[in-house]
């Protein structure tokens, strides 16, 4: 009995002690919030934190630059959050330009929750598109890349009239006609290792990033939004969820979603690297598709890999300057 109480006074002392490792960070069931301390001293994201409640959650965004300024919208996609455009807000403020840069439910500072079955592909379209109209963003040009373009151009084509102008990186807009499942290619091999780690229960998300980019010293900051495995089923779930077969949630709403963009006249461009073998020719859908896309001046970062805001953010987003200045409102 004596060594019983003893335990639970050990428990009750550890808790005190060390609350985030015990209860400090699960805000309520199911639900984690990366304590604020797992982002001090990040080289170059000094940017003040700005959040908004969403569906329950607390989503974290930058908003960054002149408030009246034209708003630049950029979407991360997965494992990152908004620290991959660290490079790129500074140029665009600089530009004159209000930079919206969210972390996704899941990602960075924003809330995590811990079921897998919550980080369905509309849920994310639907969580991006209620943060555009309570910011009620308007004239925006868009900027997305990997996940943060298959929701991003979700987001604009269901909501046409709060953007103006479109840039693409490194991203698709899956909308399958087949019914067999691809067994081979880039993306096919990167879904059956995310699949082993989702069986495992974890990913090495900051050596995933750093192993791409060629850069140990990323790894702390895309580790940060993680502390343990619990924190990671979006980065865990989201590559299972693009659509790849015609019976995939979100197939027959990016049909729709191209058939918009069939349409599309404003200003469409497109800035892949050249070093990116998963979204490889995606760039000349878009340029074939969009007849907004017709005379821009599209462009290929050259010597950059899939994360190119990492590699070449300067560049990239010297770019989104010029097609903005070539294309005023």
């Amino acid at each position: 009995m004596k060594a019983s109480k003893l335990c639970w006074a050990t428990l009750l002392v550890s808790a005190i002690a060390f609350p985030f490792s015990s209860l400090g960070d699960e805000i309520r069931p199911g639900v984690m919030r990366t304590p604020d301390s797992y982002f001090e001293n990040l080289p170059g994201y000094d940017f003040e934190p700005h959040y908004k409640m969403i569906r329950g959650y607390r989503v974290h965004y930058v908003d960054s630059g002149p408030e009246d300024g034209e708003v630049v919208l950029m979407l991360h996609g997965e494992p990152t959050w908004s620290y991959l455009y660290r490079k790129m807000i500074p140029i665009l403020n600089s530009a004159g330009y209000r930079t919206i840069a969210p972390d996704l439910i899941g990602f960075g500072k924003s809330d995590k929750p811990t079921s897998m079955d919550t980080h369905s592909y509309v849920f994310h379209v639907d969580a991006m598109t209620e943060l555009v109209a309570q910011l009620d963003l308007n004239e925006v040009t868009f900027f997305g890349q990997d996940w943060g373009g298959l929701i991003g151009l979700r987001v604009v084509a269901e909501n046409e009239e709060r953007f103006a102008r479109v840039v693409i990186g490194n991203t698709g807009l899956p909308a399958p006609t087949n019914r067999e499942l691809p067994t081979s290619g880039a993306f096919a091999n990167w879904k059956a290792m995310n699949q082993r780690m989702i069986d495992a229960g974890d990913m090495n998300v900051g050596a995933l990033v750093a192993g791409n980019v060629g850069d140990p010293s990323v790894v702390a900051a895309y580790d940060a939004p993680f502390p343990d495995a619990r924190y990671k089923a979006g980065p865990l779930i989201l590559p299972q969820r693009v659509p790849v077969t015609v019976e995939y949630p979100g197939a027959v709403a990016n049909a729709a979603a191209l058939e918009v963009f069939g349409r599309w006249d404003k200003p469409f461009l497109t800035a892949f690297s050249d070093g990116d073998p998963i979204t490889a020719g995606n760039h000349e859908v878009f340029q074939n598709l969009v007849p907004g896309a017709n005379g821009q001046a599209h462009t290929t970062i050259r010597d950059a890999g899939h994360f190119l805001q990492e590699q070449k953010g300067e560049e990239l987003a010297e770019v989104i300057v010029e097609f903005m200045r070539n294309n005023p409102l």
